[in-house]
């Protein structure tokens, strides 16, 4: 049987970075895909980017042919898109809803999604309701295996400066620790914690909609770590 290609969605955020990176040192994907707006640069030797235009269906389709599974990382801001609400629900919602219909149109039957905790649809907070409404709309759409990380506080080097999630991050990293019980998915967590749950949980092979907050994403974030198998190639 031959390695598995996977796609990435959102390779050059911050778990997405993760992503490529570990998916580029398993053994288990010969290819990784990266499904992108504009060119990134240089490329590794195993890694195909595709010019995707997120807007044309076809475009999508065209670039994944062959592919495994879909990582979804995807992600923007208010900031980034100048406080326009519209833009931002068409990058954080229509393009993943798109991606995974092409996805199931190509022959792909597993998906993973970064979301968020305390997404839903009906919440008054616009971006937990954009979240709850993607994952709605996702699961809609029948594909066989989804699989949802819900992180909370996510603890990293951005590219883009975040001035109030860097104070975030100083604060809620060392008092995480101190949340217990029905509170514990509220923890801050790393994002390649997160990345490394979301190739751990595809090696599952279940079948259905999955949804993982801090403590299950921890637990397979651990299995990938300890498996001898992920100490990669060198890049």
């Amino acid at each position: 049987m031959g390695k598995k290609t996977a796609a990435i969605i959102g390779s050059g955020g911050l778990i997405g970075a993760h992503l490529l990176q570990s998916l580029l040192e398993d053994p288990e994907y010969g290819t990784v895909r990266t499904l992108v707006r504009w060119p990134a640069g240089s490329v590794h030797a195993r890694q195909e980017e595709k010019l995707v235009d997120f807007s044309d269906a076809e475009s999508i389709l065209l670039a994944l042919v062959d592919v495994a599974v879909v990582f979804c990382a995807i992600g923007t801001t208010l900031k980034k898109v100048s406080g326009d609400r519209k833009r931002y629900w068409q990058i954080d919602h229509d393009i993943p809803l798109r991606v995974c219909r092409m996805a199931l149109e190509s022959g792909c039957r597993e998906m993973v999604l970064v979301s968020a905790i305390g997404a839903n649809s009906n919440s008054s907070n616009f971006y937990l309701q954009l979240k709850g409404k993607t994952e709605e709309d996702l699961v809609a759409t029948g594909m066989p295996t989804l699989h949802i990380m819900q992180p909370s506080l996510l603890i990293g080097p951005r590219k883009e400066k975040r001035r109030m999630e860097a104070i975030s991050q100083r604060i809620m990293k060392p008092a995480s620790a101190l949340l217990s019980g029905s509170w514990l998915k509220y923890r801050a967590i790393d994002a390649s914690d997160v990345a490394n749950a979301m190739i751990e949980v595809v090696r599952s092979s279940r079948t259905g909609v999955f949804r993982y907050t801090w403590k299950e994403m921890m637990h397979f974030s651990d299995q990938y770590t300890s498996d001898p198998g992920n100490n990669g190639e060198q890049i």
